[in-house]
Order: C-alpha cells, then structure tokens, then sequence
C-alpha cells in the first residue's frame, strides 16, 4: 500500500483529506464479522481515500488504529454497521458487523475508490504534479450517503472547526446508538432521521449549535428519504436538489456530494481559507477570492476538486495575517 511511510500531517493535510494510518501487526477482531477481501487496481492509501469522512480527531463514527486498520460506522439504508479495513496482502480486506454489514461491503470499492479515475487527471503546475507524485495512493471516496456527509456539513458551516468538530461529537455520542461489533474503543453510529427531529433545543445549545445550522438540520431530515435518493443522481443534480433545503447552499452542498458522489469536479465555493490557498499555491496570490481561484483551477475542468486537494495536501499556504476566527461557545451562555 502507497502511503506507509507519510510525513507527519500539518493542519492543512488534514484539511485536505489525510489520516494517519500505522503499519504494524493486524489486530485480532474480538468478534466474527461478515469478511470481503478486494484488490484495488492501483495504489492505494487508505487514509488519503477515508480521511474526508473523519469529522475530527474525537468523531466517534470514525477511528485510525496503530495495527493500520480504519474504522467507520455508518447507518446505511439496512440498518447500522460498523466497517473495519485494512491492508492485506496486495489488497484490502474488509469487515463488517451488524444489519448494515452486507450493505457496507458490498459498496466497499466504491468506498475505497473503485468508481475514481485517477489517470485522467493532468498536472498543469509544478507543485501539483509534485504532490501527486508523492501521494499515489490517492482515490476519491464515494460513500452513497447523503446524510452523514451533509449533516456534519451544516454544522461546520460559519463556524471554526474544532466549533463544529466538538458538535458532532457531543451530538453523536448523545443520541447516536453504540457501534456493533468489536470496535476499538467507544464508538457510536450516527442518529436517524427521527431521532435528529426530536433532539431538544437545549441539547443544540449545549452543543453550540445555533439556531440557524439547527433549523437546517431539522428541515433536511424532515426530508431525509428525497435527499438519500441523491446518492443515485450525477453530482450536479444532486447538489441541486440539497440546495432546495433552506439553509443549505453551494459550500455545503459541494462539501456534502465531495464524499457521497466521489466528484471530482465539485470544488468549494464560499470557503474562507480555501480560495487564498489555492491562488497562493498556483499564482502567489494571496487574496485570492472565489473567481480568481475558479479561474486557476479551470485547466482541471472535470478533475478540480482533486486539484484542490493535491494542493491542500501540498502544506503550502499563506501565513497568517489576522488573528485566528475567535471561538464562541453558545453553550455557556
């Protein structure tokens, strides 16, 4: 697997999709768990492809363990389940607990990137092309869930991260139920729809969640069934149809159809780091705003969301000229 030995992620590689994944001895599972074995037909990194689905270093959903195995839960269309992979052999294995296990493996490879064409994408920059060289191992996941993309979209929208990050974990380990199978550690599955609509407005509060992302949330899961049959629609599409929720807009419907579609196209709008990354990157411009980036990244038409992550994974950005976003935490309140 391409990726072992990877440099120690700074915080724009982990903006840009990287988890650390450790090489050493396979854990033993605790448990029998329904098992598929799958051979990628190129490099593969797992935690360039998984990374995007992590929502921080605590998201109970998700977790990296030192034996090199991910771990993810999930509330498919089945039912809730627990996945584990891992590198074995020249290939991937992976395992799966609970009533959405057949569903998660039977979409693995399209989870580790089976549906990405990696050679069709062409470096027109230096430093693009020397990223890429460095990272083969990259694929763009496609989960084939909408919800759990969108919803963590919503909550990190106008926020901080670690804002954002730390709603999420409240919220899951409060309400989501716990993970099946022999997790490492507590892990839980995201809440249903129904459960997210009876979430008090205490509860949201207590989470630092204002009432904004809060209403949207609730006007998406009240739609919750239209909004899963995006998974089978062309990205564009699918984005349109998210934005019909009140609340949710071009950011969030490009950050949400990024991991439920794998699109390669859909770049970030709205995003206020990333246009000034991408202009410093390709142009040493440093006040980039959204037209200047769309107009750099137009030779990846087709491929500029890749592009955009090549180059957050690059480590080259602008340095600081402001404080950081102040934090706010509405739960003290």
């Amino acid at each position: 697997m391409a990726g072992r030995f990877t440099p120690r992620p700074t915080r724009t590689t982990v903006r840009g999709g990287h988890v650390a994944v450790g090489a050493g001895v396979p854990r033993q599972a605790a448990g029998p768990g329904r098992v598929r074995d799958w051979v990628p037909d190129g490099p593969l990194d797992l935690g360039l492809v998984l990374g995007p689905l992590r929502r921080g270093p605590g998201d109970p959903t998700f977790r990296a363990t030192p034996d090199g195995s991910v771990w993810r839960t999930a509330l498919t269309p089945a039912g809730p389940g627990t996945l584990r992979v891992r590198a074995s052999g020249g290939g991937v294995r992976g395992e799966a607990w609970g009533p959405g296990a057949e569903w998660l493996l039977e979409r693995l490879p399209e989870l580790l990137g089976a549906a990405d064409d990696p050679s069709a994408f062409v470096p027109r920059h230096r430093l693009v092309a020397l990223t890429r060289h460095r990272r083969p191992g990259l694929r763009l996941t496609r989960s084939g869930l909408v919800l759990e993309s969108l919803i963590p979209s919503i909550l990190e929208q106008k926020v901080t991260t670690d804002e954002a990050y730390r709603a999420w974990r409240l919220l899951v380990r409060k309400f989501g139920e716990p993970a099946p199978g022999p997790v490492p550690g507590p892990m839980h599955v995201m809440p249903g729809p129904r459960t997210w609509a009876l979430i008090p407005s205490w509860e949201w509060h207590r989470a630092g969640v204002d009432n904004k992302r809060a209403s949207t949330i609730l006007r998406a899961v009240r739609l919750a069934g239209r909004l899963e049959e995006a998974a089978g629609m062309e990205p564009g599409a699918a984005r349109a149809r998210l934005e019909v929720v009140p609340g949710v807009g071009p950011w969030t419907s490009a950050e949400t159809v990024q991991r439920s579609h794998g699109a390669a196209d859909e770049v970030t709008v709205g995003d206020l780091h990333l246009p000034r990354i991408v202009g410093w990157a390709l142009a040493g411009d440093r006040d980039a705003d959204d037209s200047v980036m769309l107009e750099l990244l137009e030779p990846y038409a087709g491929q500029r969301h890749r592009a955009a992550r090549l180059i957050l994974l690059s480590g080259r950005v602008p340095g600081r000229r402001a404080p950081k976003m102040p934090r706010w935490d509405i739960g003290g309140l």
